[in-house]
Protein backbone atom coordinates (compact mmCIF):
# COMPACT_ATOMS: atom_id res chain seq x y z
CA UNK A 1 0.00 0.00 0.00
CA UNK A 2 1.10 3.63 -0.59
CA UNK A 3 -0.26 6.54 1.93
CA UNK A 4 -2.89 3.66 3.82
CA UNK A 5 -0.91 1.24 5.79
CA UNK A 6 -1.91 -2.77 5.02
CA UNK A 7 -3.49 -2.67 8.75
CA UNK A 8 -5.27 0.39 8.26
CA UNK A 9 -6.27 -0.44 4.77
CA UNK A 10 -7.56 -3.80 5.67
CA UNK A 11 -9.87 -2.42 8.02
CA UNK A 12 -11.22 0.42 6.14
CA UNK A 13 -12.03 -2.63 3.44
CA UNK A 14 -14.04 -4.27 6.26
CA UNK A 15 -16.17 -0.98 8.16
CA UNK A 16 -13.85 0.46 10.14
CA UNK A 17 -15.52 2.29 12.83
CA UNK A 18 -15.25 6.38 13.07
CA UNK A 19 -14.17 5.68 16.29
CA UNK A 20 -11.21 3.60 15.34
CA UNK A 21 -10.51 6.10 12.40
CA UNK A 22 -10.84 9.18 14.22
CA UNK A 23 -7.52 7.88 16.62
CA UNK A 24 -5.40 7.95 13.63
CA UNK A 25 -4.84 11.89 14.72
CA UNK A 26 -5.79 13.95 11.40
CA UNK A 27 -5.29 17.63 10.89
CA UNK A 28 -7.69 20.23 11.66
CA UNK A 29 -9.57 20.53 8.18
CA UNK A 30 -8.96 23.16 6.09
CA UNK A 31 -11.04 25.06 3.37
CA UNK A 32 -10.58 24.19 0.02
CA UNK A 33 -8.41 27.46 -1.66
CA UNK A 34 -10.75 29.23 -4.18
CA UNK A 35 -7.58 29.31 -7.01
CA UNK A 36 -6.04 25.92 -7.65
CA UNK A 37 -3.31 25.12 -6.10
CA UNK A 38 -0.37 22.39 -7.52
CA UNK A 39 0.92 19.44 -5.71
CA UNK A 40 0.19 16.32 -3.24
CA UNK A 41 -1.76 13.37 -3.51
CA UNK A 42 -5.54 12.72 -3.62
CA UNK A 43 -6.97 9.27 -2.29
CA UNK A 44 -9.62 8.01 -3.22
CA UNK A 45 -12.33 5.70 -1.96
CA UNK A 46 -14.72 3.68 -4.09
CA UNK A 47 -16.28 0.79 -4.08
CA UNK A 48 -14.75 -2.09 -5.80
CA UNK A 49 -14.99 -5.55 -7.23
CA UNK A 50 -12.01 -7.49 -5.50
CA UNK A 51 -9.06 -9.34 -6.97
CA UNK A 52 -11.17 -9.12 -10.58
CA UNK A 53 -11.02 -5.95 -11.03
CA UNK A 54 -9.20 -4.49 -14.34
CA UNK A 55 -7.51 -1.86 -15.93
CA UNK A 56 -8.01 -3.08 -19.31
CA UNK A 57 -10.60 0.17 -19.98
CA UNK A 58 -12.39 -1.81 -22.55
CA UNK A 59 -13.22 -3.89 -20.15
CA UNK A 60 -14.83 -1.26 -17.15
CA UNK A 61 -17.85 -1.78 -15.84
CA UNK A 62 -17.53 -0.74 -12.29
CA UNK A 63 -17.70 2.74 -11.40
CA UNK A 64 -13.93 2.33 -9.98
CA UNK A 65 -12.90 0.72 -13.31
CA UNK A 66 -14.83 3.61 -15.15
CA UNK A 67 -12.86 6.60 -12.63
CA UNK A 68 -9.62 4.88 -13.65
CA UNK A 69 -10.46 4.62 -17.18
CA UNK A 70 -10.90 8.36 -17.34
CA UNK A 71 -7.74 9.41 -15.50
CA UNK A 72 -5.98 7.10 -17.45
CA UNK A 73 -7.19 7.22 -20.67
CA UNK A 74 -8.79 9.19 -23.81
CA UNK A 75 -12.18 8.80 -25.66
CA UNK A 76 -12.78 10.60 -29.32
CA UNK A 77 -15.84 12.61 -27.42
CA UNK A 78 -16.89 12.28 -23.69
CA UNK A 79 -20.89 13.48 -22.51
CA UNK A 80 -21.45 17.09 -21.28
CA UNK A 81 -23.27 18.81 -18.38
CA UNK A 82 -26.15 18.23 -20.85
CA UNK A 83 -25.27 14.90 -21.87
CA UNK A 84 -24.51 16.17 -25.37
CA UNK A 85 -21.38 14.87 -26.92
CA UNK A 86 -18.16 17.17 -26.18
CA UNK A 87 -15.30 16.60 -28.50
CA UNK A 88 -12.47 14.83 -26.68
CA UNK A 89 -9.38 13.47 -28.33
CA UNK A 90 -10.99 14.40 -31.50
CA UNK A 91 -10.37 17.90 -32.43
CA UNK A 92 -13.49 18.21 -34.77
CA UNK A 93 -16.23 15.60 -36.74
CA UNK A 94 -17.83 16.60 -39.71
CA UNK A 95 -20.36 14.15 -42.00
CA UNK A 96 -20.62 13.93 -45.71
CA UNK A 97 -23.97 14.85 -47.27
CA UNK A 98 -24.79 11.53 -47.37
CA UNK A 99 -24.30 11.41 -42.94
CA UNK A 100 -22.45 7.53 -43.33
CA UNK A 101 -19.13 8.77 -43.74
CA UNK A 102 -17.96 10.95 -41.00
CA UNK A 103 -14.11 12.37 -40.95
CA UNK A 104 -12.67 12.87 -37.65
CA UNK A 105 -9.58 15.21 -36.98
CA UNK A 106 -7.38 13.96 -34.30
CA UNK A 107 -6.08 16.82 -31.71
CA UNK A 108 -2.23 16.81 -31.14
CA UNK A 109 -1.62 14.56 -28.08
CA UNK A 110 0.51 11.68 -27.12
CA UNK A 111 0.32 8.58 -25.11
CA UNK A 112 2.45 8.48 -21.83
CA UNK A 113 5.13 6.68 -23.15
CA UNK A 114 5.43 10.08 -25.48
CA UNK A 115 4.51 8.41 -28.55
CA UNK A 116 1.39 10.59 -30.65
CA UNK A 117 -2.01 9.20 -30.72
CA UNK A 118 -2.80 8.11 -34.23
CA UNK A 119 -5.72 7.55 -36.34
CA UNK A 120 -4.26 3.61 -36.47
CA UNK A 121 -4.34 3.92 -33.12
CA UNK A 122 -8.54 4.78 -33.17
CA UNK A 123 -9.19 2.19 -35.74
CA UNK A 124 -6.90 -0.94 -33.65
CA UNK A 125 -9.13 0.20 -30.52
CA UNK A 126 -12.52 0.01 -32.37
CA UNK A 127 -11.43 -3.16 -33.84
CA UNK A 128 -10.18 -4.62 -30.44
CA UNK A 129 -14.10 -3.38 -28.97
CA UNK A 130 -15.93 -4.77 -31.77
CA UNK A 131 -13.97 -8.59 -31.72
CA UNK A 132 -16.74 -11.01 -32.41
CA UNK A 133 -14.78 -12.97 -30.00
CA UNK A 134 -14.40 -10.34 -26.66
CA UNK A 135 -17.78 -8.92 -24.72
CA UNK A 136 -16.86 -5.72 -24.87
CA UNK A 137 -19.75 -3.35 -23.43
CA UNK A 138 -19.39 -0.82 -25.80
CA UNK A 139 -19.58 -3.01 -28.53
CA UNK A 140 -23.33 -2.33 -28.93
CA UNK A 141 -22.76 1.06 -29.51
CA UNK A 142 -20.04 1.06 -32.25
CA UNK A 143 -21.92 -2.02 -34.17
CA UNK A 144 -22.81 1.02 -36.24
CA UNK A 145 -19.57 1.52 -38.00
CA UNK A 146 -18.24 -0.23 -40.84
CA UNK A 147 -15.08 -1.06 -40.10
CA UNK A 148 -13.46 -2.77 -42.98
CA UNK A 149 -14.86 0.03 -45.00
CA UNK A 150 -13.32 2.89 -42.39
CA UNK A 151 -10.01 4.06 -42.53
CA UNK A 152 -6.82 6.42 -41.75
CA UNK A 153 -6.52 9.34 -44.37
CA UNK A 154 -3.33 10.26 -42.47
CA UNK A 155 -1.83 9.75 -39.17
CA UNK A 156 -4.27 12.63 -37.36
CA UNK A 157 -7.80 11.98 -39.94
CA UNK A 158 -10.31 8.95 -39.68
CA UNK A 159 -12.83 8.31 -41.64
CA UNK A 160 -15.32 6.35 -40.55
CA UNK A 161 -18.13 4.59 -42.78
CA UNK A 162 -21.42 3.74 -40.88
CA UNK A 163 -23.77 1.17 -41.58
CA UNK A 164 -26.34 3.66 -42.29
CA UNK A 165 -27.41 7.56 -41.97
CA UNK A 166 -26.67 8.69 -38.72
CA UNK A 167 -26.11 12.38 -37.02
CA UNK A 168 -25.89 11.56 -33.74
CA UNK A 169 -22.59 9.65 -34.63
CA UNK A 170 -20.53 11.75 -31.92
CA UNK A 171 -22.59 10.04 -29.16
CA UNK A 172 -21.18 6.71 -30.49
CA UNK A 173 -17.40 8.40 -30.04
CA UNK A 174 -18.72 9.25 -26.38
CA UNK A 175 -19.83 5.93 -25.33
CA UNK A 176 -19.05 4.05 -22.74
CA UNK A 177 -15.96 2.03 -22.51
CA UNK A 178 -15.00 3.41 -25.96
CA UNK A 179 -11.50 4.57 -25.40
CA UNK A 180 -8.69 4.97 -27.16
CA UNK A 181 -5.31 2.62 -26.49
CA UNK A 182 -2.12 2.32 -28.46
CA UNK A 183 -2.52 -0.30 -31.37
CA UNK A 184 -1.61 -3.57 -30.52
CA UNK A 185 -2.39 -3.49 -27.08
CA UNK A 186 -3.13 -6.28 -25.02
CA UNK A 187 -1.28 -6.34 -21.68
CA UNK A 188 -2.78 -4.60 -19.33
CA UNK A 189 -0.42 -4.90 -16.20
CA UNK A 190 1.29 -1.42 -16.93
CA UNK A 191 -0.76 0.73 -19.03
CA UNK A 192 -0.14 3.48 -21.62
CA UNK A 193 -3.06 6.04 -21.96
CA UNK A 194 -3.21 9.41 -22.95
CA UNK A 195 -5.08 10.34 -20.09
CA UNK A 196 -4.43 12.79 -17.58
CA UNK A 197 -2.52 10.45 -15.63
CA UNK A 198 -0.22 8.04 -15.88
CA UNK A 199 0.06 4.41 -14.46
CA UNK A 200 2.71 3.82 -11.02
CA UNK A 201 1.21 0.67 -9.27
CA UNK A 202 -1.97 -1.53 -9.16
CA UNK A 203 -2.59 -4.11 -6.67
CA UNK A 204 -6.38 -5.61 -7.75
CA UNK A 205 -9.01 -5.42 -5.32
CA UNK A 206 -6.83 -3.20 -2.96
CA UNK A 207 -5.09 0.03 -4.83
CA UNK A 208 -4.19 1.95 -7.66
CA UNK A 209 -1.95 4.55 -7.78
CA UNK A 210 -1.26 7.54 -10.78
CA UNK A 211 0.85 9.94 -11.05
CA UNK A 212 0.36 13.55 -13.20
CA UNK A 213 1.30 13.32 -17.06
CA UNK A 214 2.80 16.80 -17.47
CA UNK A 215 1.92 16.23 -21.26
CA UNK A 216 -1.25 15.81 -21.09
CA UNK A 217 -2.81 17.79 -23.98
CA UNK A 218 -5.79 19.63 -22.04
CA UNK A 219 -3.24 20.85 -19.30
CA UNK A 220 -1.49 18.62 -16.48
CA UNK A 221 -3.57 17.80 -13.23
CA UNK A 222 -3.00 20.02 -10.38
CA UNK A 223 -2.66 16.97 -8.42
CA UNK A 224 1.00 15.22 -8.08
CA UNK A 225 -0.57 12.13 -7.54
CA UNK A 226 -4.16 10.58 -7.10
CA UNK A 227 -4.77 7.27 -5.62
CA UNK A 228 -8.01 4.54 -5.43
CA UNK A 229 -8.53 2.85 -2.85
CA UNK A 230 -11.04 0.17 -2.15
CA UNK A 231 -13.88 0.53 0.27
CA UNK A 232 -16.71 -1.52 -0.51
CA UNK A 233 -19.24 -0.18 2.37
CA UNK A 234 -20.58 2.93 1.96
CA UNK A 235 -20.31 3.96 6.22
CA UNK A 236 -16.50 2.70 5.48
CA UNK A 237 -15.79 5.31 2.63
CA UNK A 238 -17.83 8.03 4.53
CA UNK A 239 -15.65 6.97 7.92
CA UNK A 240 -12.20 7.06 6.32
CA UNK A 241 -12.87 10.33 5.12
CA UNK A 242 -14.04 11.42 7.86
CA UNK A 243 -10.83 10.25 9.88
CA UNK A 244 -8.56 12.05 7.08
CA UNK A 245 -7.22 8.37 5.32
CA UNK A 246 -8.92 9.55 2.24
CA UNK A 247 -10.03 12.89 0.96
CA UNK A 248 -12.93 11.90 -1.56
CA UNK A 249 -15.55 9.34 -1.21
CA UNK A 250 -17.41 8.10 -4.12
CA UNK A 251 -21.56 6.95 -4.00
CA UNK A 252 -22.96 8.74 -0.48
CA UNK A 253 -26.23 7.93 0.79
CA UNK A 254 -28.88 10.41 0.98
CA UNK A 255 -29.12 9.52 5.18
CA UNK A 256 -25.20 10.27 4.99
CA UNK A 257 -25.37 13.28 3.01
CA UNK A 258 -27.94 14.83 5.25
CA UNK A 259 -25.98 14.27 8.29
CA UNK A 260 -23.15 16.28 7.35
CA UNK A 261 -24.56 19.14 5.37
CA UNK A 262 -24.00 21.51 7.90
CA UNK A 263 -20.58 20.53 9.56
CA UNK A 264 -17.49 21.56 8.97
CA UNK A 265 -15.60 17.87 8.33
CA UNK A 266 -17.14 16.89 5.29
CA UNK A 267 -18.39 19.04 2.08
CA UNK A 268 -21.34 17.27 -0.12
CA UNK A 269 -21.30 17.43 -3.63
CA UNK A 270 -24.76 16.79 -5.35
CA UNK A 271 -24.68 15.81 -9.12
CA UNK A 272 -28.50 16.19 -9.86
CA UNK A 273 -29.87 14.03 -12.72
CA UNK A 274 -27.80 11.44 -12.33
CA UNK A 275 -30.31 8.25 -12.14
CA UNK A 276 -33.76 7.92 -12.97
CA UNK A 277 -36.19 5.42 -10.67
CA UNK A 278 -38.71 4.16 -12.49
CA UNK A 279 -41.89 1.44 -13.03
CA UNK A 280 -41.89 -0.58 -16.17
CA UNK A 281 -44.92 -1.37 -17.69
CA UNK A 282 -45.48 -4.05 -20.39
CA UNK A 283 -47.48 -3.06 -23.16
CA UNK A 284 -47.39 -6.51 -25.20
CA UNK A 285 -49.82 -8.13 -22.54
CA UNK A 286 -52.53 -7.96 -19.66
CA UNK A 287 -53.17 -5.75 -17.61
CA UNK A 288 -51.26 -2.97 -19.14
CA UNK A 289 -51.73 -4.01 -22.40
CA UNK A 290 -54.75 -1.24 -21.48
CA UNK A 291 -53.96 2.60 -21.70
CA UNK A 292 -56.64 3.26 -19.20
CA UNK A 293 -55.40 1.22 -16.85
CA UNK A 294 -51.33 2.55 -17.60
CA UNK A 295 -52.66 6.35 -17.47
CA UNK A 296 -54.10 5.58 -14.21
CA UNK A 297 -50.45 4.05 -12.65
CA UNK A 298 -49.27 7.60 -13.66
CA UNK A 299 -51.73 9.22 -11.94
CA UNK A 300 -51.31 7.26 -8.59
CA UNK A 301 -47.86 8.02 -8.35
CA UNK A 302 -47.30 10.63 -5.83
CA UNK A 303 -43.95 11.80 -6.95
CA UNK A 304 -43.27 14.55 -4.51
CA UNK A 305 -43.96 11.60 -1.53
CA UNK A 306 -41.57 9.10 -3.42
CA UNK A 307 -38.82 11.54 -4.20
CA UNK A 308 -39.02 12.40 -0.10
CA UNK A 309 -38.94 8.64 1.67
CA UNK A 310 -37.15 6.87 -0.91
CA UNK A 311 -34.01 9.18 -1.93
CA UNK A 312 -34.48 11.24 1.12
CA UNK A 313 -35.20 14.52 -0.80
CA UNK A 314 -31.86 14.12 -2.89
CA UNK A 315 -33.25 14.35 -6.14
CA UNK A 316 -36.19 15.64 -8.63
CA UNK A 317 -39.40 14.42 -9.10
CA UNK A 318 -39.79 13.09 -12.65
CA UNK A 319 -42.70 13.12 -15.39
CA UNK A 320 -42.40 9.84 -17.22
CA UNK A 321 -39.72 10.53 -19.60
CA UNK A 322 -36.28 10.26 -19.49
CA UNK A 323 -33.36 12.66 -19.21
CA UNK A 324 -34.59 16.11 -17.31
CA UNK A 325 -32.44 18.36 -17.79
CA UNK A 326 -30.74 16.78 -20.80
CA UNK A 327 -30.01 17.99 -24.41
CA UNK A 328 -33.71 17.45 -26.18
CA UNK A 329 -35.50 17.26 -23.25
CA UNK A 330 -39.40 17.65 -23.79
CA UNK A 331 -39.26 20.56 -20.71
CA UNK A 332 -42.86 21.61 -22.46
CA UNK A 333 -44.98 18.32 -21.41
CA UNK A 334 -47.20 19.62 -18.10
CA UNK A 335 -46.51 17.72 -15.20
CA UNK A 336 -48.12 15.06 -13.93
CA UNK A 337 -49.52 15.15 -10.50
CA UNK A 338 -51.54 12.42 -8.12
CA UNK A 339 -54.81 12.43 -9.56
CA UNK A 340 -56.81 9.25 -7.22
CA UNK A 341 -60.13 9.99 -8.40
CA UNK A 342 -59.68 10.50 -11.75
CA UNK A 343 -57.35 7.57 -11.40
CA UNK A 344 -60.17 5.25 -10.12
CA UNK A 345 -62.51 6.32 -12.91
CA UNK A 346 -60.04 5.38 -15.44
CA UNK A 347 -59.54 1.42 -13.40
CA UNK A 348 -63.06 1.08 -13.22
CA UNK A 349 -63.43 1.67 -17.05
CA UNK A 350 -60.59 -0.54 -17.99
CA UNK A 351 -62.15 -3.73 -16.17
CA UNK A 352 -59.57 -3.76 -13.52
CA UNK A 353 -61.44 -3.18 -10.15
CA UNK A 354 -60.30 -6.04 -7.95
CA UNK A 355 -57.36 -6.57 -9.73
CA UNK A 356 -53.73 -7.90 -8.22
CA UNK A 357 -50.69 -6.62 -10.15
CA UNK A 358 -47.28 -8.09 -9.05
CA UNK A 359 -44.32 -5.41 -9.05
CA UNK A 360 -41.07 -7.38 -9.49
CA UNK A 361 -38.33 -5.27 -7.89
CA UNK A 362 -34.59 -6.21 -5.99
CA UNK A 363 -31.73 -4.91 -4.33
CA UNK A 364 -30.05 -4.77 -7.53
CA UNK A 365 -30.09 -0.72 -7.63
CA UNK A 366 -30.77 1.11 -4.22
CA UNK A 367 -33.79 2.20 -4.10
CA UNK A 368 -35.55 -0.04 -6.05
CA UNK A 369 -37.65 -2.06 -2.96
CA UNK A 370 -38.20 1.02 -1.28
CA UNK A 371 -39.47 2.46 -4.05
CA UNK A 372 -41.78 -0.39 -4.60
CA UNK A 373 -43.19 -0.50 -1.30
CA UNK A 374 -43.82 2.87 -1.00
CA UNK A 375 -45.97 2.88 -4.48
CA UNK A 376 -47.54 -0.02 -3.49
CA UNK A 377 -49.24 1.96 -0.40
CA UNK A 378 -49.82 5.11 -2.60
CA UNK A 379 -51.88 2.35 -4.84
CA UNK A 380 -53.89 1.60 -2.04
CA UNK A 381 -58.03 2.34 -2.48
CA UNK A 382 -57.78 2.88 -5.99
CA UNK A 383 -59.35 -0.65 -6.97
CA UNK A 384 -55.98 -1.97 -7.61
CA UNK A 385 -54.00 -3.78 -5.44
CA UNK A 386 -50.33 -3.75 -5.96
CA UNK A 387 -48.25 -7.07 -4.47
CA UNK A 388 -44.44 -6.26 -4.21
CA UNK A 389 -42.56 -9.06 -5.30
CA UNK A 390 -38.03 -9.30 -4.60
CA UNK A 391 -36.40 -11.48 -6.50
CA UNK A 392 -32.74 -12.56 -7.35
CA UNK A 393 -30.21 -9.18 -7.81
CA UNK A 394 -28.23 -11.40 -9.76
CA UNK A 395 -30.66 -12.41 -12.29
CA UNK A 396 -33.33 -9.79 -11.85
CA UNK A 397 -32.68 -7.37 -14.87
CA UNK A 398 -32.99 -9.96 -17.28
CA UNK A 399 -35.59 -11.84 -15.61
CA UNK A 400 -37.42 -8.82 -15.76
CA UNK A 401 -36.52 -8.25 -19.79
CA UNK A 402 -38.73 -11.32 -20.44
CA UNK A 403 -40.95 -11.78 -17.53
CA UNK A 404 -43.50 -10.67 -15.60
CA UNK A 405 -45.87 -7.15 -16.51
CA UNK A 406 -44.80 -4.61 -14.32
CA UNK A 407 -40.91 -4.26 -12.62
CA UNK A 408 -38.42 -1.49 -11.31
CA UNK A 409 -36.44 0.27 -12.88
CA UNK A 410 -33.31 2.41 -12.29
CA UNK A 411 -31.13 4.09 -15.33
CA UNK A 412 -27.51 6.15 -15.84
CA UNK A 413 -27.03 9.14 -17.56
CA UNK A 414 -26.73 8.59 -21.52
CA UNK A 415 -28.26 10.73 -24.27
CA UNK A 416 -31.87 10.83 -24.83
CA UNK A 417 -31.34 9.34 -28.49
CA UNK A 418 -29.44 6.10 -26.82
CA UNK A 419 -31.86 5.80 -24.70
CA UNK A 420 -34.49 5.39 -27.37
CA UNK A 421 -32.25 3.29 -29.07
CA UNK A 422 -31.71 1.20 -26.45
CA UNK A 423 -35.04 0.98 -24.82
CA UNK A 424 -37.91 2.11 -27.27
CA UNK A 425 -37.77 1.02 -30.87
CA UNK A 426 -39.18 -2.34 -31.96
CA UNK A 427 -36.00 -4.14 -32.16
CA UNK A 428 -34.29 -2.49 -29.46
CA UNK A 429 -31.97 -5.38 -27.07
CA UNK A 430 -33.42 -3.92 -23.47
CA UNK A 431 -37.04 -2.79 -24.38
CA UNK A 432 -38.33 -3.66 -20.91
CA UNK A 433 -41.88 -2.02 -21.80
CA UNK A 434 -42.00 -3.74 -24.98
CA UNK A 435 -43.01 -0.16 -26.49
CA UNK A 436 -43.37 -1.17 -30.52
CA UNK A 437 -44.81 1.43 -32.88
CA UNK A 438 -43.50 1.78 -36.42
CA UNK A 439 -44.60 5.08 -36.24
CA UNK A 440 -42.19 5.64 -33.40
CA UNK A 441 -39.71 3.61 -34.98
CA UNK A 442 -39.76 6.23 -38.43
CA UNK A 443 -39.58 9.78 -36.23
CA UNK A 444 -36.47 7.93 -34.97
CA UNK A 445 -35.31 7.07 -37.93
CA UNK A 446 -36.25 10.84 -39.33
CA UNK A 447 -34.56 12.36 -36.00
CA UNK A 448 -31.07 10.58 -36.79
CA UNK A 449 -30.83 11.65 -39.98
CA UNK A 450 -31.94 15.48 -39.47
CA UNK A 451 -28.85 17.92 -39.91
CA UNK A 452 -30.77 20.88 -38.47
CA UNK A 453 -30.74 20.46 -34.71
CA UNK A 454 -33.72 22.48 -34.14
CA UNK A 455 -35.86 20.63 -36.31
CA UNK A 456 -34.11 17.25 -34.84
CA UNK A 457 -35.02 18.61 -31.33
CA UNK A 458 -38.81 19.20 -32.45
CA UNK A 459 -38.73 15.48 -33.32
CA UNK A 460 -37.10 14.29 -29.89
CA UNK A 461 -40.12 15.96 -28.45
CA UNK A 462 -42.58 14.45 -30.43
CA UNK A 463 -41.52 11.26 -29.88
CA UNK A 464 -41.23 11.97 -26.06
CA UNK A 465 -45.26 13.18 -26.10
CA UNK A 466 -45.93 9.93 -27.88
CA UNK A 467 -44.26 8.12 -24.76
CA UNK A 468 -45.63 10.65 -21.90
CA UNK A 469 -49.01 9.59 -23.30
CA UNK A 470 -49.14 6.10 -24.33
CA UNK A 471 -45.52 4.61 -22.97
CA UNK A 472 -44.71 2.34 -20.57
CA UNK A 473 -41.94 4.09 -17.95
CA UNK A 474 -43.51 5.71 -14.71
CA UNK A 475 -40.37 7.63 -14.47
CA UNK A 476 -41.08 9.07 -10.77
CA UNK A 477 -37.56 11.05 -9.81
CA UNK A 478 -33.81 11.54 -10.69
CA UNK A 479 -31.77 10.84 -8.41
CA UNK A 480 -28.82 13.48 -7.26
CA UNK A 481 -25.26 11.45 -7.50
CA UNK A 482 -23.86 12.26 -3.87
CA UNK A 483 -19.98 12.48 -2.96
CA UNK A 484 -17.92 13.67 -0.19
CA UNK A 485 -14.72 14.99 0.24
CA UNK A 486 -12.41 16.58 2.65
CA UNK A 487 -13.14 20.53 3.00
CA UNK A 488 -9.62 21.39 1.60
CA UNK A 489 -10.85 19.60 -1.90
CA UNK A 490 -11.76 21.99 -4.66
CA UNK A 491 -12.37 21.62 -8.51
CA UNK A 492 -15.14 19.17 -8.02
CA UNK A 493 -17.92 19.08 -10.44
CA UNK A 494 -21.55 18.26 -10.51
CA UNK A 495 -21.79 16.94 -13.86
CA UNK A 496 -24.56 13.95 -14.01
CA UNK A 497 -22.91 10.57 -13.44
CA UNK A 498 -21.39 8.49 -16.34
CA UNK A 499 -20.37 12.17 -17.74
CA UNK A 500 -16.94 13.81 -18.67
CA UNK A 501 -16.92 15.90 -15.08
CA UNK A 502 -18.05 13.02 -12.96
CA UNK A 503 -15.68 11.27 -10.59
CA UNK A 504 -13.04 13.61 -12.76
CA UNK A 505 -9.71 14.32 -10.80
CA UNK A 506 -7.25 16.14 -13.16
CA UNK A 507 -9.39 19.60 -12.50
CA UNK A 508 -9.65 19.41 -8.38
CA UNK A 509 -6.82 20.49 -6.22
CA UNK A 510 -6.13 20.52 -2.87
CA UNK A 511 -6.51 23.24 -0.82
Amino acid sequence: MHSLNRRGFLGLTAGLSLAALAGCGTAEPTTAASTPRTGGRLRAAFAGGGAKEVLDPHLANLFVEAARSKALYDKLADLGPDVSAQPRLAEKWEPDATLTRWRITLRQATFHNGQPVRADDVLASYARILDPARAFRAKSSLALIDLPNSRAVDERTVEFALKRPFVEFPNVLAAFGAYIVPAGTEDFTTPVGSGPFSFTSFEPGRSVLLKRYDGYWEGAPHLDELEFVIANEESARANALLGGQVEYAHDLTPTTARGHAAGDRMAIHRAPNSAVQAFAMKLDRPPFDNRDLREAMFLLADRPQLVESVLAGSGQVGNDLFGKGYQHYADDVPQRTRDLDKAKFLIKRAGAEGLTVKLDTSTAAAGMVEAATVFADQVKGSGLTVEVVTGNKDSYWSDTLKNGSLSSFRSGAMPIETHIAQRLLSGSGTNVTKWARPEFDALYDKAVSTVDDKQRGEVYREMQRSLHAEGGYLMWGFADWIVGTAPNVGGISTAPANTLDWARFDKVWLG
